[in-house]
């Protein structure tokens, strides 16, 4: 396949496409074109697609119901779900005109009354080029001017959706547009499998070595870990021998937050730094986007942060000098006893226990009484320093992941918009 630049365009309905291009209605490729029927639910093998699990980027089938043994007698076969049937979620403000696409699953598969089943006569359309047009910015936008309804209640009818047009290159183009776009798809599907297997290595790492079951040393430059055998029994559970428990004061300073006059706020990056609480929390590290000229309460770089009102008990670290408000606590770890990445991997394995910490029925907030408290694993701190390596490894290796789905799913709005409109196309060669 080649990639040449079109310089020949005609003026259409829909913008500018292509001499060589045709602009038709959905219904004139169309084969079939209805809402699923209102299931009845069950334990038989028929699944139910619902507009919460329907989405561009993979239908959520794990998520999706079965249907009763009577409605799956009933159900009429033309309802079953074929490969190359685009879903359409018809009903419901916030979702209506996402677009699904359905290749295959081991189970049969049906829809719900708010999706709609649009099957292409692939004579004419290539299915997944058509579901990549609805799913493009200019097709998403071309159904939302189809809905109909009051902003509690938005429909979007099949004549409507049948009566859409799209622009639509030969068949061969049509084929070779889905393909381009379908390989980086799969690119993405590569990523996002290798976020999924990270995430639950983290998991289990965190799992293990916060509670001293697996065990980590260096030898020769290398780690070794190993199953521990001995433990004891504590407040918080059961322990290596050599680990100990302290409360958190011992080994820590608790700084809680202060907001600063809200006429010294802004956003010009005068000042200082400023978080009121845990809005602009990343992975690791937050990004603030508010600054203060009048900070009261300092956290310090790689003091653990601690969101103290609802919800409580997410962490960050602050990467520089920050100002805090009061929906935070910095917790200060002296680098000679104690390791930071440590204590906010072992916060993050211990969030329920402080959301208990929490007080009131309405409004759940920490004290600083609550911080200084609250009794903490505390092993030695080269076993401190190993862990904590490892499991940031792996979050920045996850971190990675997540920058490389961001530069494809550009790569994709950019590819998009010039093979879906023409503006550069694909031949053969």
């Amino acid at each position: 396949m080649k990639f040449k630049r079109e310089t020949e365009f005609q003026d259409t309905e829909i913008g500018k496409i292509p001499r060589e291009w045709k602009v038709v209605k959905l219904k004139a490729i169309s084969t079939f074109a209805k809402r699923g029927k209102t299931p009845k639910y069950g334990k038989s093998e028929l699944l139910i697609i619902k507009t919460a699990h329907n989405y561009p980027d993979g239908i959520r089938f794990e998520e999706a119901p079965h249907a009763s043994e009577e409605f799956l007698a009933n159900l009429p076969k033309e309802f079953y779900l074929k490969p190359g049937d685009i879903l359409i979620n018809s009903t419901g403000t916030g979702s209506v005109g996402r677009v699904g696409f359905f290749e295959y699953y081991h189970k049969p598969c049906t829809v719900d009354g708010h999706i709609t089943i649009l099957r292409i006569n692939q004579k004419l359309g290539v299915p997944k080029y058509v579901f990549y047009y609805l799913s493009s910015p200019n097709g998403q936008s071309a159904l939302l001017s189809k809905a109909s309804g009051s902003t509690h209640q938005v429909e979007l009818y099949v004549n409507e959706i049948l009566d859409l047009a799209l622009p639509l290159p030969s068949f061969d183009e049509q084929q070779r547009i889905a393909e381009i776009l379908s390989i980086v798809d799969r690119a993405i599907e590569v990523v996002d499998a290798g976020v999924v297997r990270l995430e639950g290595l983290k998991k289990a790492l965190m799992r293990e070595l916060l509670t001293g079951r697996i065990r980590v040393r260096e030898e020769n430059g290398k780690l070794v870990f190993y199953r521990e055998t001995e433990f004891q029994e504590t407040e918080i559970g059961k322990i290596p021998k050599e680990w100990r428990i302290v409360k958190l004061n011992r080994i820590a300073q608790i700084i809680m937050g202060q907001s600063p006059p809200s006429e010294t706020y802004n956003k010009d990056g005068i000042g200082m730094p400023f978080l009121q609480g845990k809005m602009e929390f990343g992975r690791i590290y937050p990004s603030p986007v508010m600054y203060t000229s009048d900070p009261i309460k300092i956290a310090e770089s790689n003091d653990v942060l601690i969101s103290v009102r609802a919800p409580v008990g997410d962490v960050n670290i602050a990467p520089y000098r920050i100002c805090i408000g009061r929906g935070l606590a910095a917790i200060r770890f002296d680098p000679n006893q104690t390791n930071y990445m440590f204590f906010f991997y072992y916060f993050q394995s211990i969030k329920e226990r402080l959301e208990t910490l929490g007080k009131g029925s309405t409004f759940k907030a920490i004290t600083k009484k609550d911080l200084e408290e609250l009794t903490v694993l505390n092993p030695s701190l080269k076993e401190q320093k190993l862990i904590g390596e490892i499991l940031s490894t792996v979050d920045r290796t996850i971190e990675l992941y997540h920058e490389e789905r961001i530069r494809l799913d550009r790569f994709k709005r950019v590819l998009m918009d010039l093979l879906l409109t023409g503006k550069i196309r694909v031949v053969e060669g």
